[in-house]
């Protein structure tokens, strides 16, 4: 049976879900990607949402981010409900209050390095020595500060997803949501990854939420493992 919890109010509790749902597709034809989830997820935890294909996790992580809005229940970040908030201020939600990083990189091919983990930082409004000074702080702490200005064309896998870890966290969000973030990479280079990124989380407490279906790295990574199936959290 699916586990049915309440979550209740507290300063400690970054993420905070009520009955959160979302459906895609027309009213007469849903399709249900979240169901009656309710979730809280303490300030510098790290959880892992394991389950299948299809099972919601991606879908939670969106709606987390900001990227997409629930078809009902609530969210709710550091105590601002999301569905609540004009478009501006989900885009500055999305730039100071959580990092994103994505099984795909979603790297700008024609940008350096530093020009791609500057790019947050542009829409923010820091200033270009700012910026240039931070993305170049931001590379080197992911041991890419010999790759300054090459472009992802010049890069390895492996090089592609420091860049999209240095441009996450160079804004030092306090939530850092990962979607699948090795899918992509040999295990040698996987292994080099996650342990660039959890030593960021680990010295800095970042709150992290990772998405994988990968058991070995959710125990390697995570304090608490929560299971999704169909859209629900399970025991």
């Amino acid at each position: 049976m699916p586990t049915v919890t309440t979550p209740e109010l507290n300063d400690d509790i970054v993420v905070r879900t009520v009955d959160l749902a979302k459906s895609y597709g027309s009213a007469s034809a849903p399709v249900h990607a979240l169901r009656n989830l309710s979730l809280n997820v303490d300030r510098g935890q790290r959880v892992a949402l394991l389950g299948k294909s299809g099972s919601g996790k991606s879908t939670l992580l969106n709606v987390i981010g900001g990227l997409d809005m629930p078809s009902a229940g609530k969210i709710l970040v550091n105590g601002r409900d999301l569905a609540r908030l004009s478009s501006n201020e989900l885009a500055r939600h999305r730039l100071e209050a959580v990092g994103m990083i994505f099984q795909s990189f979603n790297l700008i091919p024609s940008r350096t390095a530093m020009q791609n983990v500057e790019l947050p930082m542009i829409f923010a409004g820091r200033a270009p020595y700012d910026r240039q000074a931070a993305a170049r702080r931001a590379l080197e702490e992911v041991g890419l500060g010999n790759r300054l200005k090459h472009r992802p064309g010049e890069l390895s896998g492996g090089e592609h997803q420091r860049v999209a870890i240095a441009r996450a966290l160079v804004n030092h969000p306090a939530i850092l949501l990962v979607d699948e973030p090795t899918g992509n990479l040999d295990s040698a280079t996987a292994s080099e990854v996650m342990q660039v990124l959890m030593s960021h989380v680990r010295r800095h407490s970042t709150t992290l939420i990772l998405v994988t279906h990968d058991e070995e790295l959710a125990a390697a990574c995570a304090e608490r493992i929560l299971r999704l199936k169909d859209g629900q959290l399970f025991s």
